[in-house]
Parts: C-alpha cells; structure tokens; sequence
C-alpha cells in the first residue's frame, strides 16, 4: 500500500494540504492518508464495479422474487455506505503496519531466487490460503452466538443484488477481509500484485451478488460463483467459500446450486411470470406461494 500512499502524497497531500514542516513518514500523517486513499478507494470500486454488474449483468427479473425486499437496492446501498469507513479502521491499522516495513511484501521480482515463478505461485497461494481461511470465519459467523449480532445484517438480502457485495456489519466485512490482510505478513508477496489482487477480490465479491449463473462447465465442479452464494443467502449453511468450492466439499457444506439444476430463484420466477401470462390466456389463474424449504430457509 505504500506505491499508493507514495502517489497520493507527491500529487497532492504534499503540495495541497499538509504543511512542509510534517515529515512524510510521520505515523499519523501516514495514517491520516492511508484513511482518506483507503475510504476514497472502497467507493470507487464499489460504485463503480457494482453499477456495471447491475445493469449489464443482473438479471432484473429477480426483482420480481417474492423474497426481493421494497426498495432493497437503495438499502443495500445506504448499508454499505455507512459501514465501509468502520471496516477501514482496523484495515488501515494494517496497511500502516505494511507501510512502515513490518510485512513480506517486496518490490523487485529478482530479489528471490525464483523470479517470476515465485510470483506467479504467490498469487496461486494468495487465492487458496485466503479461500481456505475465509471458509472457516465465514463459517463461523454462523453460529448462533455470534451469527444474530454480526452477519444477519448481511443475510437480509435473501435475493442479493450487486450492492449487497459490500453491505455487512464492519466487525463482519472486516473480518472476512482479514485473511487478505495477513497474508503478506506470512509469505513474500510483490507489491504491485497485491495491490492488484485487492482490487481483484472486491470485484469478485461484487460478482457474486451479481445474479447471473454462467459457469464454464469445466469450472463448475471448482467455482464458487455467484450460483452457489445465492443459495448461500437463501439456503444459510451451504457454500460458504468465497473462490473455490473445496473447502465446503472438505466440510461438509457444499451444495450443488439449485439453478445448476434448474429450480434456481430465477427459475422460479421465470415460472411464475409465464403461469400467470397462461392464466391469462383463459386456463385460470391460481396463486402460488413460495415453500420456503424449497428454494429458501428460515433463519
């Protein structure tokens, strides 16, 4: 974090807002800096990445789902809004910690042995080791002495859309944050990758809200889409990985997404919509009412 850091101040802390007199490396300027460019950040790519997911890849019929809240986009955007400064406390404590020389992140590909090939198995360690330990807190987070207080704020949204990605309590985002965050205090990581697999992951936890069931049928039996977390939302204790479905096959929690096998939420509403165009047709119209243990559980 420290390339951004060095960017934001030489453009313009420096020159606009901090007086000659305070130091570059002082800890609470770096602090105050690492706040503002952090905060700054989160929204940009949360607007920005989540509004493209709206409206180029949601499916807009799941708004038409019986468990689709009154005015939820709007809800889960005040949500995120005003839990992203809480989650960027304790974040920016560590990328502090990172800026003052106390992690393994480095800056030149030749400072080990290996080169490239340690960088590319740096970003294939980064993605498994963060996997596996995002299953266990998430996991965690449902139980039921801490799943109420903390992560229930985040299962509202039983039909998520994109904005949701980033609706969570800020104990809650944070901590399923974390394994991110000590990564590179554990192993060697480039700072460019980092910065650029930071960016990664919070698109991809936007793309998992984002509805849409597409899976290459290679990757199906591998990827934690956004197939299995909707069912994740719906379903509570299932799929609670965030890359890869390993770690719930290992667990126990995995569960072929109900779309994969045609009885989806979008499947369910797309039934809905043509029995009632039927009904009007002249072959009657009777309401059906969703059976929560089909397609959802009650918390």
């Amino acid at each position: 974090m420290d390339l951004v850091l060095n960017i934001a101040d030489y453009y313009f802390f420096t020159p606009y807002v901090y007086p000659a007199t305070w130091p570059a490396d002082n800890i609470f300027r770096q602090a105050i800096t690492l706040l503002i460019v952090t905060n700054l950040g989160a929204y940009i790519l949360y607007f920005f990445f989540a509004t493209l997911s709206y409206y180029f890849v949601y499916d807009h019929l799941l708004m038409k789902h019986p468990q689709f809240l009154k005015n939820q986009v709007s809800r889960e955007i005040t949500h995120s809004v005003q839990s992203m400064p809480w989650m960027s406390i304790p974040t920016v404590s560590l990328f502090l910690l990172e800026v003052r020389g106390y992690s393994k992140l480095y800056d030149g590909v030749g400072e080990f042995p290996y080169g490239w090939f340690q960088l590319v198995a740096s970003v294939l360690s980064f993605l498994f080791f963060t996997d596996m330990l995002i299953y266990w807190i998430h996991r965690g987070l449902h139980h039921r002495l801490v799943y109420k207080r903390l992560h229930k704020p985040h299962h509202i949204w039983k039909i998520p859309t994109p904005f949701a990605s980033h609706a969570f309590h800020p104990l809650d985002g944070f901590l399923q944050s974390l394994p991110y965050h000590i990564y590179p205090f554990i192993f060697p990581l480039h700072k460019v990758v980092y910065l650029g697999l930071y960016i990664l992951v919070n698109i991809w936890t936007i793309s998992i809200h984002d509805g849409d069931f597409r899976v290459p049928q290679l990757l199906k039996p591998f990827i934690n889409g956004s197939a299995h977390h909707t069912d994740h939302h719906m379903l509570f204790d299932y799929n609670y990985g965030q890359y890869f479905t390993l770690w719930d096959r290992i667990g126990g929690s995995f569960r072929n997404p109900s779309s994969f096998e045609g009885n989806g939420p979008l499947n369910y509403v797309k039934k809905m919509a043509e029995e009632k165009h039927n009904s009007h047709g002249g072959n009657g119209y009777k309401n059906e009412k969703l059976f929560n243990g089909e397609c959802t559980k009650t918390e």
